[in-house]
């Protein structure tokens, strides 16, 4: 199986990016190493199989440091990812937190855990990716398995580095480019134009998006096929304003393989809370893969039970702690949860164990949805939990929907830490109702292990409409956004009405949690100002937010260690 090869092609990766290469030339040829009983690219890449270890190893790190919350300082990363501390979310664990970017003036320094997670995921990502693209460049043609695989397989690799590139240009503006394997230290880096790097960009797409094979043609369920790449050339010709060319990458997608958004019921989806709908099926376990689902482009694989498939984090970033919040009203323990090993766990197994890292904003619970609160699809009581009950037999509140109200004014209540981090609205699609297959007794602990959308086909029309509305063919942007709309049973809007911050609600409605909201806000202009709008934080409202935080700061260590160079900061920093 595809997650079997993770842990072998961590070794191979690993040899790469250490491996100390030897420099000889044709004269001392005797001199030459030729690794036999180690791995390095020379013997670890020199065959197909070997190339194909290499492409998965770069699916396994892009899933496990990109979709996965890690240790330490990679959860910060993984929910600001996710959108934390955008127009959509803040952290409700704790809204005052110096973990998670609560308080951008006093969070983004140079020495911010962020900035430097990002920088050196991103560019470990790109060298991973030069030492394949390098490898296959200079491969005897004679180790492929057909006349398309090697420029497939090096497809694949310039798609991930064009997707490293995306990330670190969005969010620190100009970066060095580097395109070719690091062999030996380097210390003399500069910063390249943002235009060079998207020149870099665009090149890497455009070679991925004729070469890689098409949806339904590639190797295994996740790899890269053409769609993917055609959908982040749109993206990345409107970031530069180039909006025709946008539309005329996003048509490719959209026209050309086949994808389709899906209007009717598909899978095996379980309707836990007594009812469902499409949007459902799209993100229930085991459907994301299914022929039927038309509109997967690029699915993160996880797997239940296998080594490397590993688990999906989902519910523990953001669903409510509502097994913290204590007692009922008449003292009783307010949730007992499962009933395991002949003790309650406190934990209900529909909701697993969030820890509140995520919190949606009020614009994202309750203003998106004002003018179709009872018929959108994406708001219905399965897909966004805002109701909880007491569970415990012993109170007279038992199966009573959790009121704050009904405590007495002395029960020494905070009513931040009920709201922010007990009990908030719950985005379901992260969660895998009754179907947790490790820690029985935490209910999953806050992990699934459903596969998950790095990209799916609504978001490429929402990506078209966000281009003619900046060509002002708002007509063609309302029948994109409609397209989207209607499938979820929301009402169409008039042209008059597709804006650009029309188009931002829309993705904040289908695609909430799913989007790299960071990059999305920032592409459009609209960082800081949505933010400061939307973004309510009770302690720190609109996150302190300035101008100069529409960049990172860059890492300081990268300052420090690059003295052949100079390599100066961002503004403001």
């Amino acid at each position: 199986m595809k997650q079997k090869k993770y842990r072998i092609v961590r070794t191979f990766i690993l040899a790469a990016l250490t491996f100390p290469f030897i420099i000889s030339c044709d004269s001392n040829k005797i001199l030459e190493e030729t690794p036999l009983d180690f791995l390095a690219p020379k013997n670890a890449y020199s065959s197909a199989a070997g190339v194909r270890q290499g492409i998965t190893g770069l699916h396994a790190f892009t899933r496990d440091e990109f979709f996965m919350d890690g240790t330490n300082t990679e959860q910060e990363t993984f929910a600001w990812r996710l959108g934390v501390s955008t127009d959509i979310s803040f952290h409700g664990e704790d809204p005052a937190s110096t973990k998670f970017p609560c308080d951008f003036v006093s969070f983004f320094t140079s020495t911010n855990y962020i900035s430097r997670d990002v920088w050196k995921v991103d560019y470990k990502l790109i060298q991973m990716a030069n030492v394949l693209i390098d490898a296959i460049e200079n491969s005897d043609p004679e180790i492929w398995e057909n006349e398309f695989q090697s420029d497939a397989y090096k497809a694949e690799a310039m798609f991930f580095r064009a997707y490293a590139y995306r990330e670190l240009v969005q969010v620190f503006g100009a970066v060095p480019i580097v395109t070719e394997a690091i062999k030996a230290p380097k210390d003399d880096f500069t910063r390249a134009s943002v235009a060079d790097v998207y020149d870099v960009i665009v090149n890497d797409l455009k070679f991925a998006s004729a070469k890689l094979p098409v949806g339904g043609k590639e190797e295994d369920p996740g790899r890269i096929t053409q769609g993917a790449a055609w959908h982040f050339l749109a993206e990345a010709y409107l970031s530069q304003g180039k909006n025709q060319e946008a539309v005329d990458a996003a048509n490719h997608v959209i026209n050309d393989y086949g994808y389709k958004l899906m209007t009717e019921r598909f899978g095996n989806t379980v309707d836990v809370f007594g009812s469902g709908d499409v949007y459902l099926d799209l993100h229930a376990f085991g459907n994301h893969n299914l022929p039927e689902n038309k509109e997967a482009i690029w699915v993160v694989q996880y797997e239940p039970l296998v080594e490397g498939g590993s688990s999906f984090p989902g519910e523990r970033a953001v669903g409510p702690a509502y097994f913290r919040m204590g007692n009922t009203p008449d003292g009783k323990k307010a949730f007992l949860g499962e009933l395991y090993n002949g003790k309650y766990t406190g934990y209900s197994d529909s909701l697993s164990r969030p820890v509140a890292w995520i919190r949606p904003t009020w614009f994202a619970t309750n203003i998106i949805w004002k003018d179709d609160w009872n018929n959108d699809f994406r708001n219905a009581k399965h897909q966004i939990k805002r109701d909880f009950y007491w569970d415990n037999p012993a109170s007279i509140y038992y199966k009573q929907k959790v009121d704050f109200s009904l405590y007495p004014p002395n029960s020494g209540r905070d009513s931040m830490r009920d709201t922010c981090q007990y009990i908030f609205p719950y985005f379901m699609k992260f969660a895998d109702p009754l179907n947790h297959f490790t820690n029985p007794d935490r209910s999953g602990n806050g992990y699934n292990h459903k596969d998950w959308y790095a990209l799916r086909l609504a978001e490429t029309y929402l990506l078209r409409a966000e281009a003619y509305v900046n060509l002002n063919q708002k007509d063609k942007a309302a029948d994109d956004i409609n397209a989207v709309r209607i499938r979820s049973n929301a009402k169409p809007i008039a042209a008059a009405d597709a804006t650009i911050d029309f188009v931002l609600d829309e993705r904040a409605r289908e695609l909430w949690g799913e989007e790299q909201r960071q990059i999305t806000l920032r592409r459009t202009g609209k960082f800081v100002e949505r933010i400061r709008k939307y973004n309510n934080n009770p302690i720190y409202p609109g996150l302190n937010i300035a101008n100069h935080h529409v960049l990172l700061p860059i890492p300081q260590t990268q300052i420090d260690l690059n003295i052949g160079a100079e390599f100066p900061q961002n503004p403001g920093y």
